[in-house]
């Protein structure tokens, strides 16, 4: 019962990827049972923390939670679609995929949920940051090991509201992806997979137009699918060359390339310069200032060195925001022009 009652998250913790995912019961019996792989992991693990910021908004077709303590993963892999079941129950998590990537997802598991990660390297230097790491003990960086899967909602949020970057990608997913395999792609709301590079490549100007995307995004994403192969072997990289390959395709700068590569790789130190709203809060948490500049904002995280993006998430997610003084960012639907 307590959990019934825990505050419902604020815009800024669901930005630093706070989902709710409610507690495990009886695990689900899918009509058409997959692959199986158990896992334990070596401490707290908390799903909505990890897997959080892998969600595009509410209505992600690619991403869902249920009430059975479950998460959905939608997802295209090296090896063709694939949907990913995760669950925790005793400490023990078990992942149930199906389709082509079923067995990529099954092997990429444990990094997807922090395997990689050591959270025993960040040393919290302010009250904030540390009260903040206290009370999410389950928090791991993931790393999905695939690149255009982050870069390609990335580009759709560059220099709009969230709410019409999550409808673009709903509507273009649904539009052109295909249905999940295995019991996820059936139903009343069958979850999607994100559309193949060719397809992407394919979509007329029109319909970027319907889902109220401008050309400059269309554009950006029409150039980075073209060398998607070369993309996606960034994985294999450091964290840094990846966003300088990334950085290659006009279009692409620091602030998507650090969005990216913070859920590819698990990049504890990929910062997100060039935020509207970043800057403002990390000043504001750590100094007080609400109006720092990305400037000011990589000084006050130097001292986190190699972990500034968990330090980033952990003040997201801490809530210790100023409040708002200017009215929201307007919202403009080029769909209707």
């Amino acid at each position: 019962m307590a959990g019934r009652f825990a505050p419902r998250p604020t815009r800024t913790t669901v930005r630093g990827g706070h989902v709710v995912v409610p507690a495990a019961g009886v695990p689900r019996q899918a009509t058409a049972p997959g692959r199986v792989r158990l896992w334990k992991p070596a401490g707290a693990l908390d799903l909505g923390l990890v897997l959080g910021p892998l969600r595009r908004g509410p209505g992600d077709p690619t991403f869902r939670a249920t009430s059975d303590g479950s998460v959905w993963r939608a997802s295209l892999t090296p090896a063709g679609p694939g949907t990913l079941r995760v669950a925790v129950y005793g400490g023990e998590v078990r992942g149930e995929a199906w389709g082509a990537g079923a067995e990529w997802l099954l092997e990429q598991l444990p990094q997807m949920l922090g395997s990689a990660d050591d959270p025993s390297l960040f040393v919290p230097r302010h009250r904030v940051l540390a009260a903040a790491r206290h009370r999410r003990p389950g928090l791991r960086l993931t790393r999905t090991g695939l690149v255009l899967e982050s870069l390609i909602p990335s580009v759709l949020e560059q220099k709009v509201t969230t709410d019409e970057a999550y409808r673009a990608w709903r509507l273009l997913v649904r539009r052109f992806g295909e249905r999940a395999p295995g019991p996820a792609g059936v139903g009343e709301r069958p979850m999607w997979v994100m559309p193949a590079p060719r397809t992407w490549a394919l979509i007329p100007s029109w319909e970027w137009h319907k889902a109220g995307v401008d050309n400059k995004r269309a554009s950006t994403i029409l150039r980075a699918v073209r060398v998607a192969a070369r993309l996606e072997q960034a994985v294999g990289m450091a964290a840094e060359a990846a966003q300088a390959r990334l950085e290659v395709v006009p279009g692409v700068g620091p602030w998507t390339s650090a969005e990216t590569v913070q859920r590819s790789h698990g990049a504890a130190d990929a910062v997100t310069v060039g935020d509207l709203h970043l800057p403002g809060i990390v000043g504001f948490a750590l100094a007080g200032d609400r109006h720092a500049d990305d400037e000011a904002m990589l000084r006050l995280l130097e001292p986190y060195a190699g972990q500034r993006h968990r330090a980033a998430r952990l003040i997201l997610l801490s809530g210790q925001v100023p409040k708002r003084r200017a009215p929201r960012m307007p919202r403009w639907d080029i769909g209707r022009l």
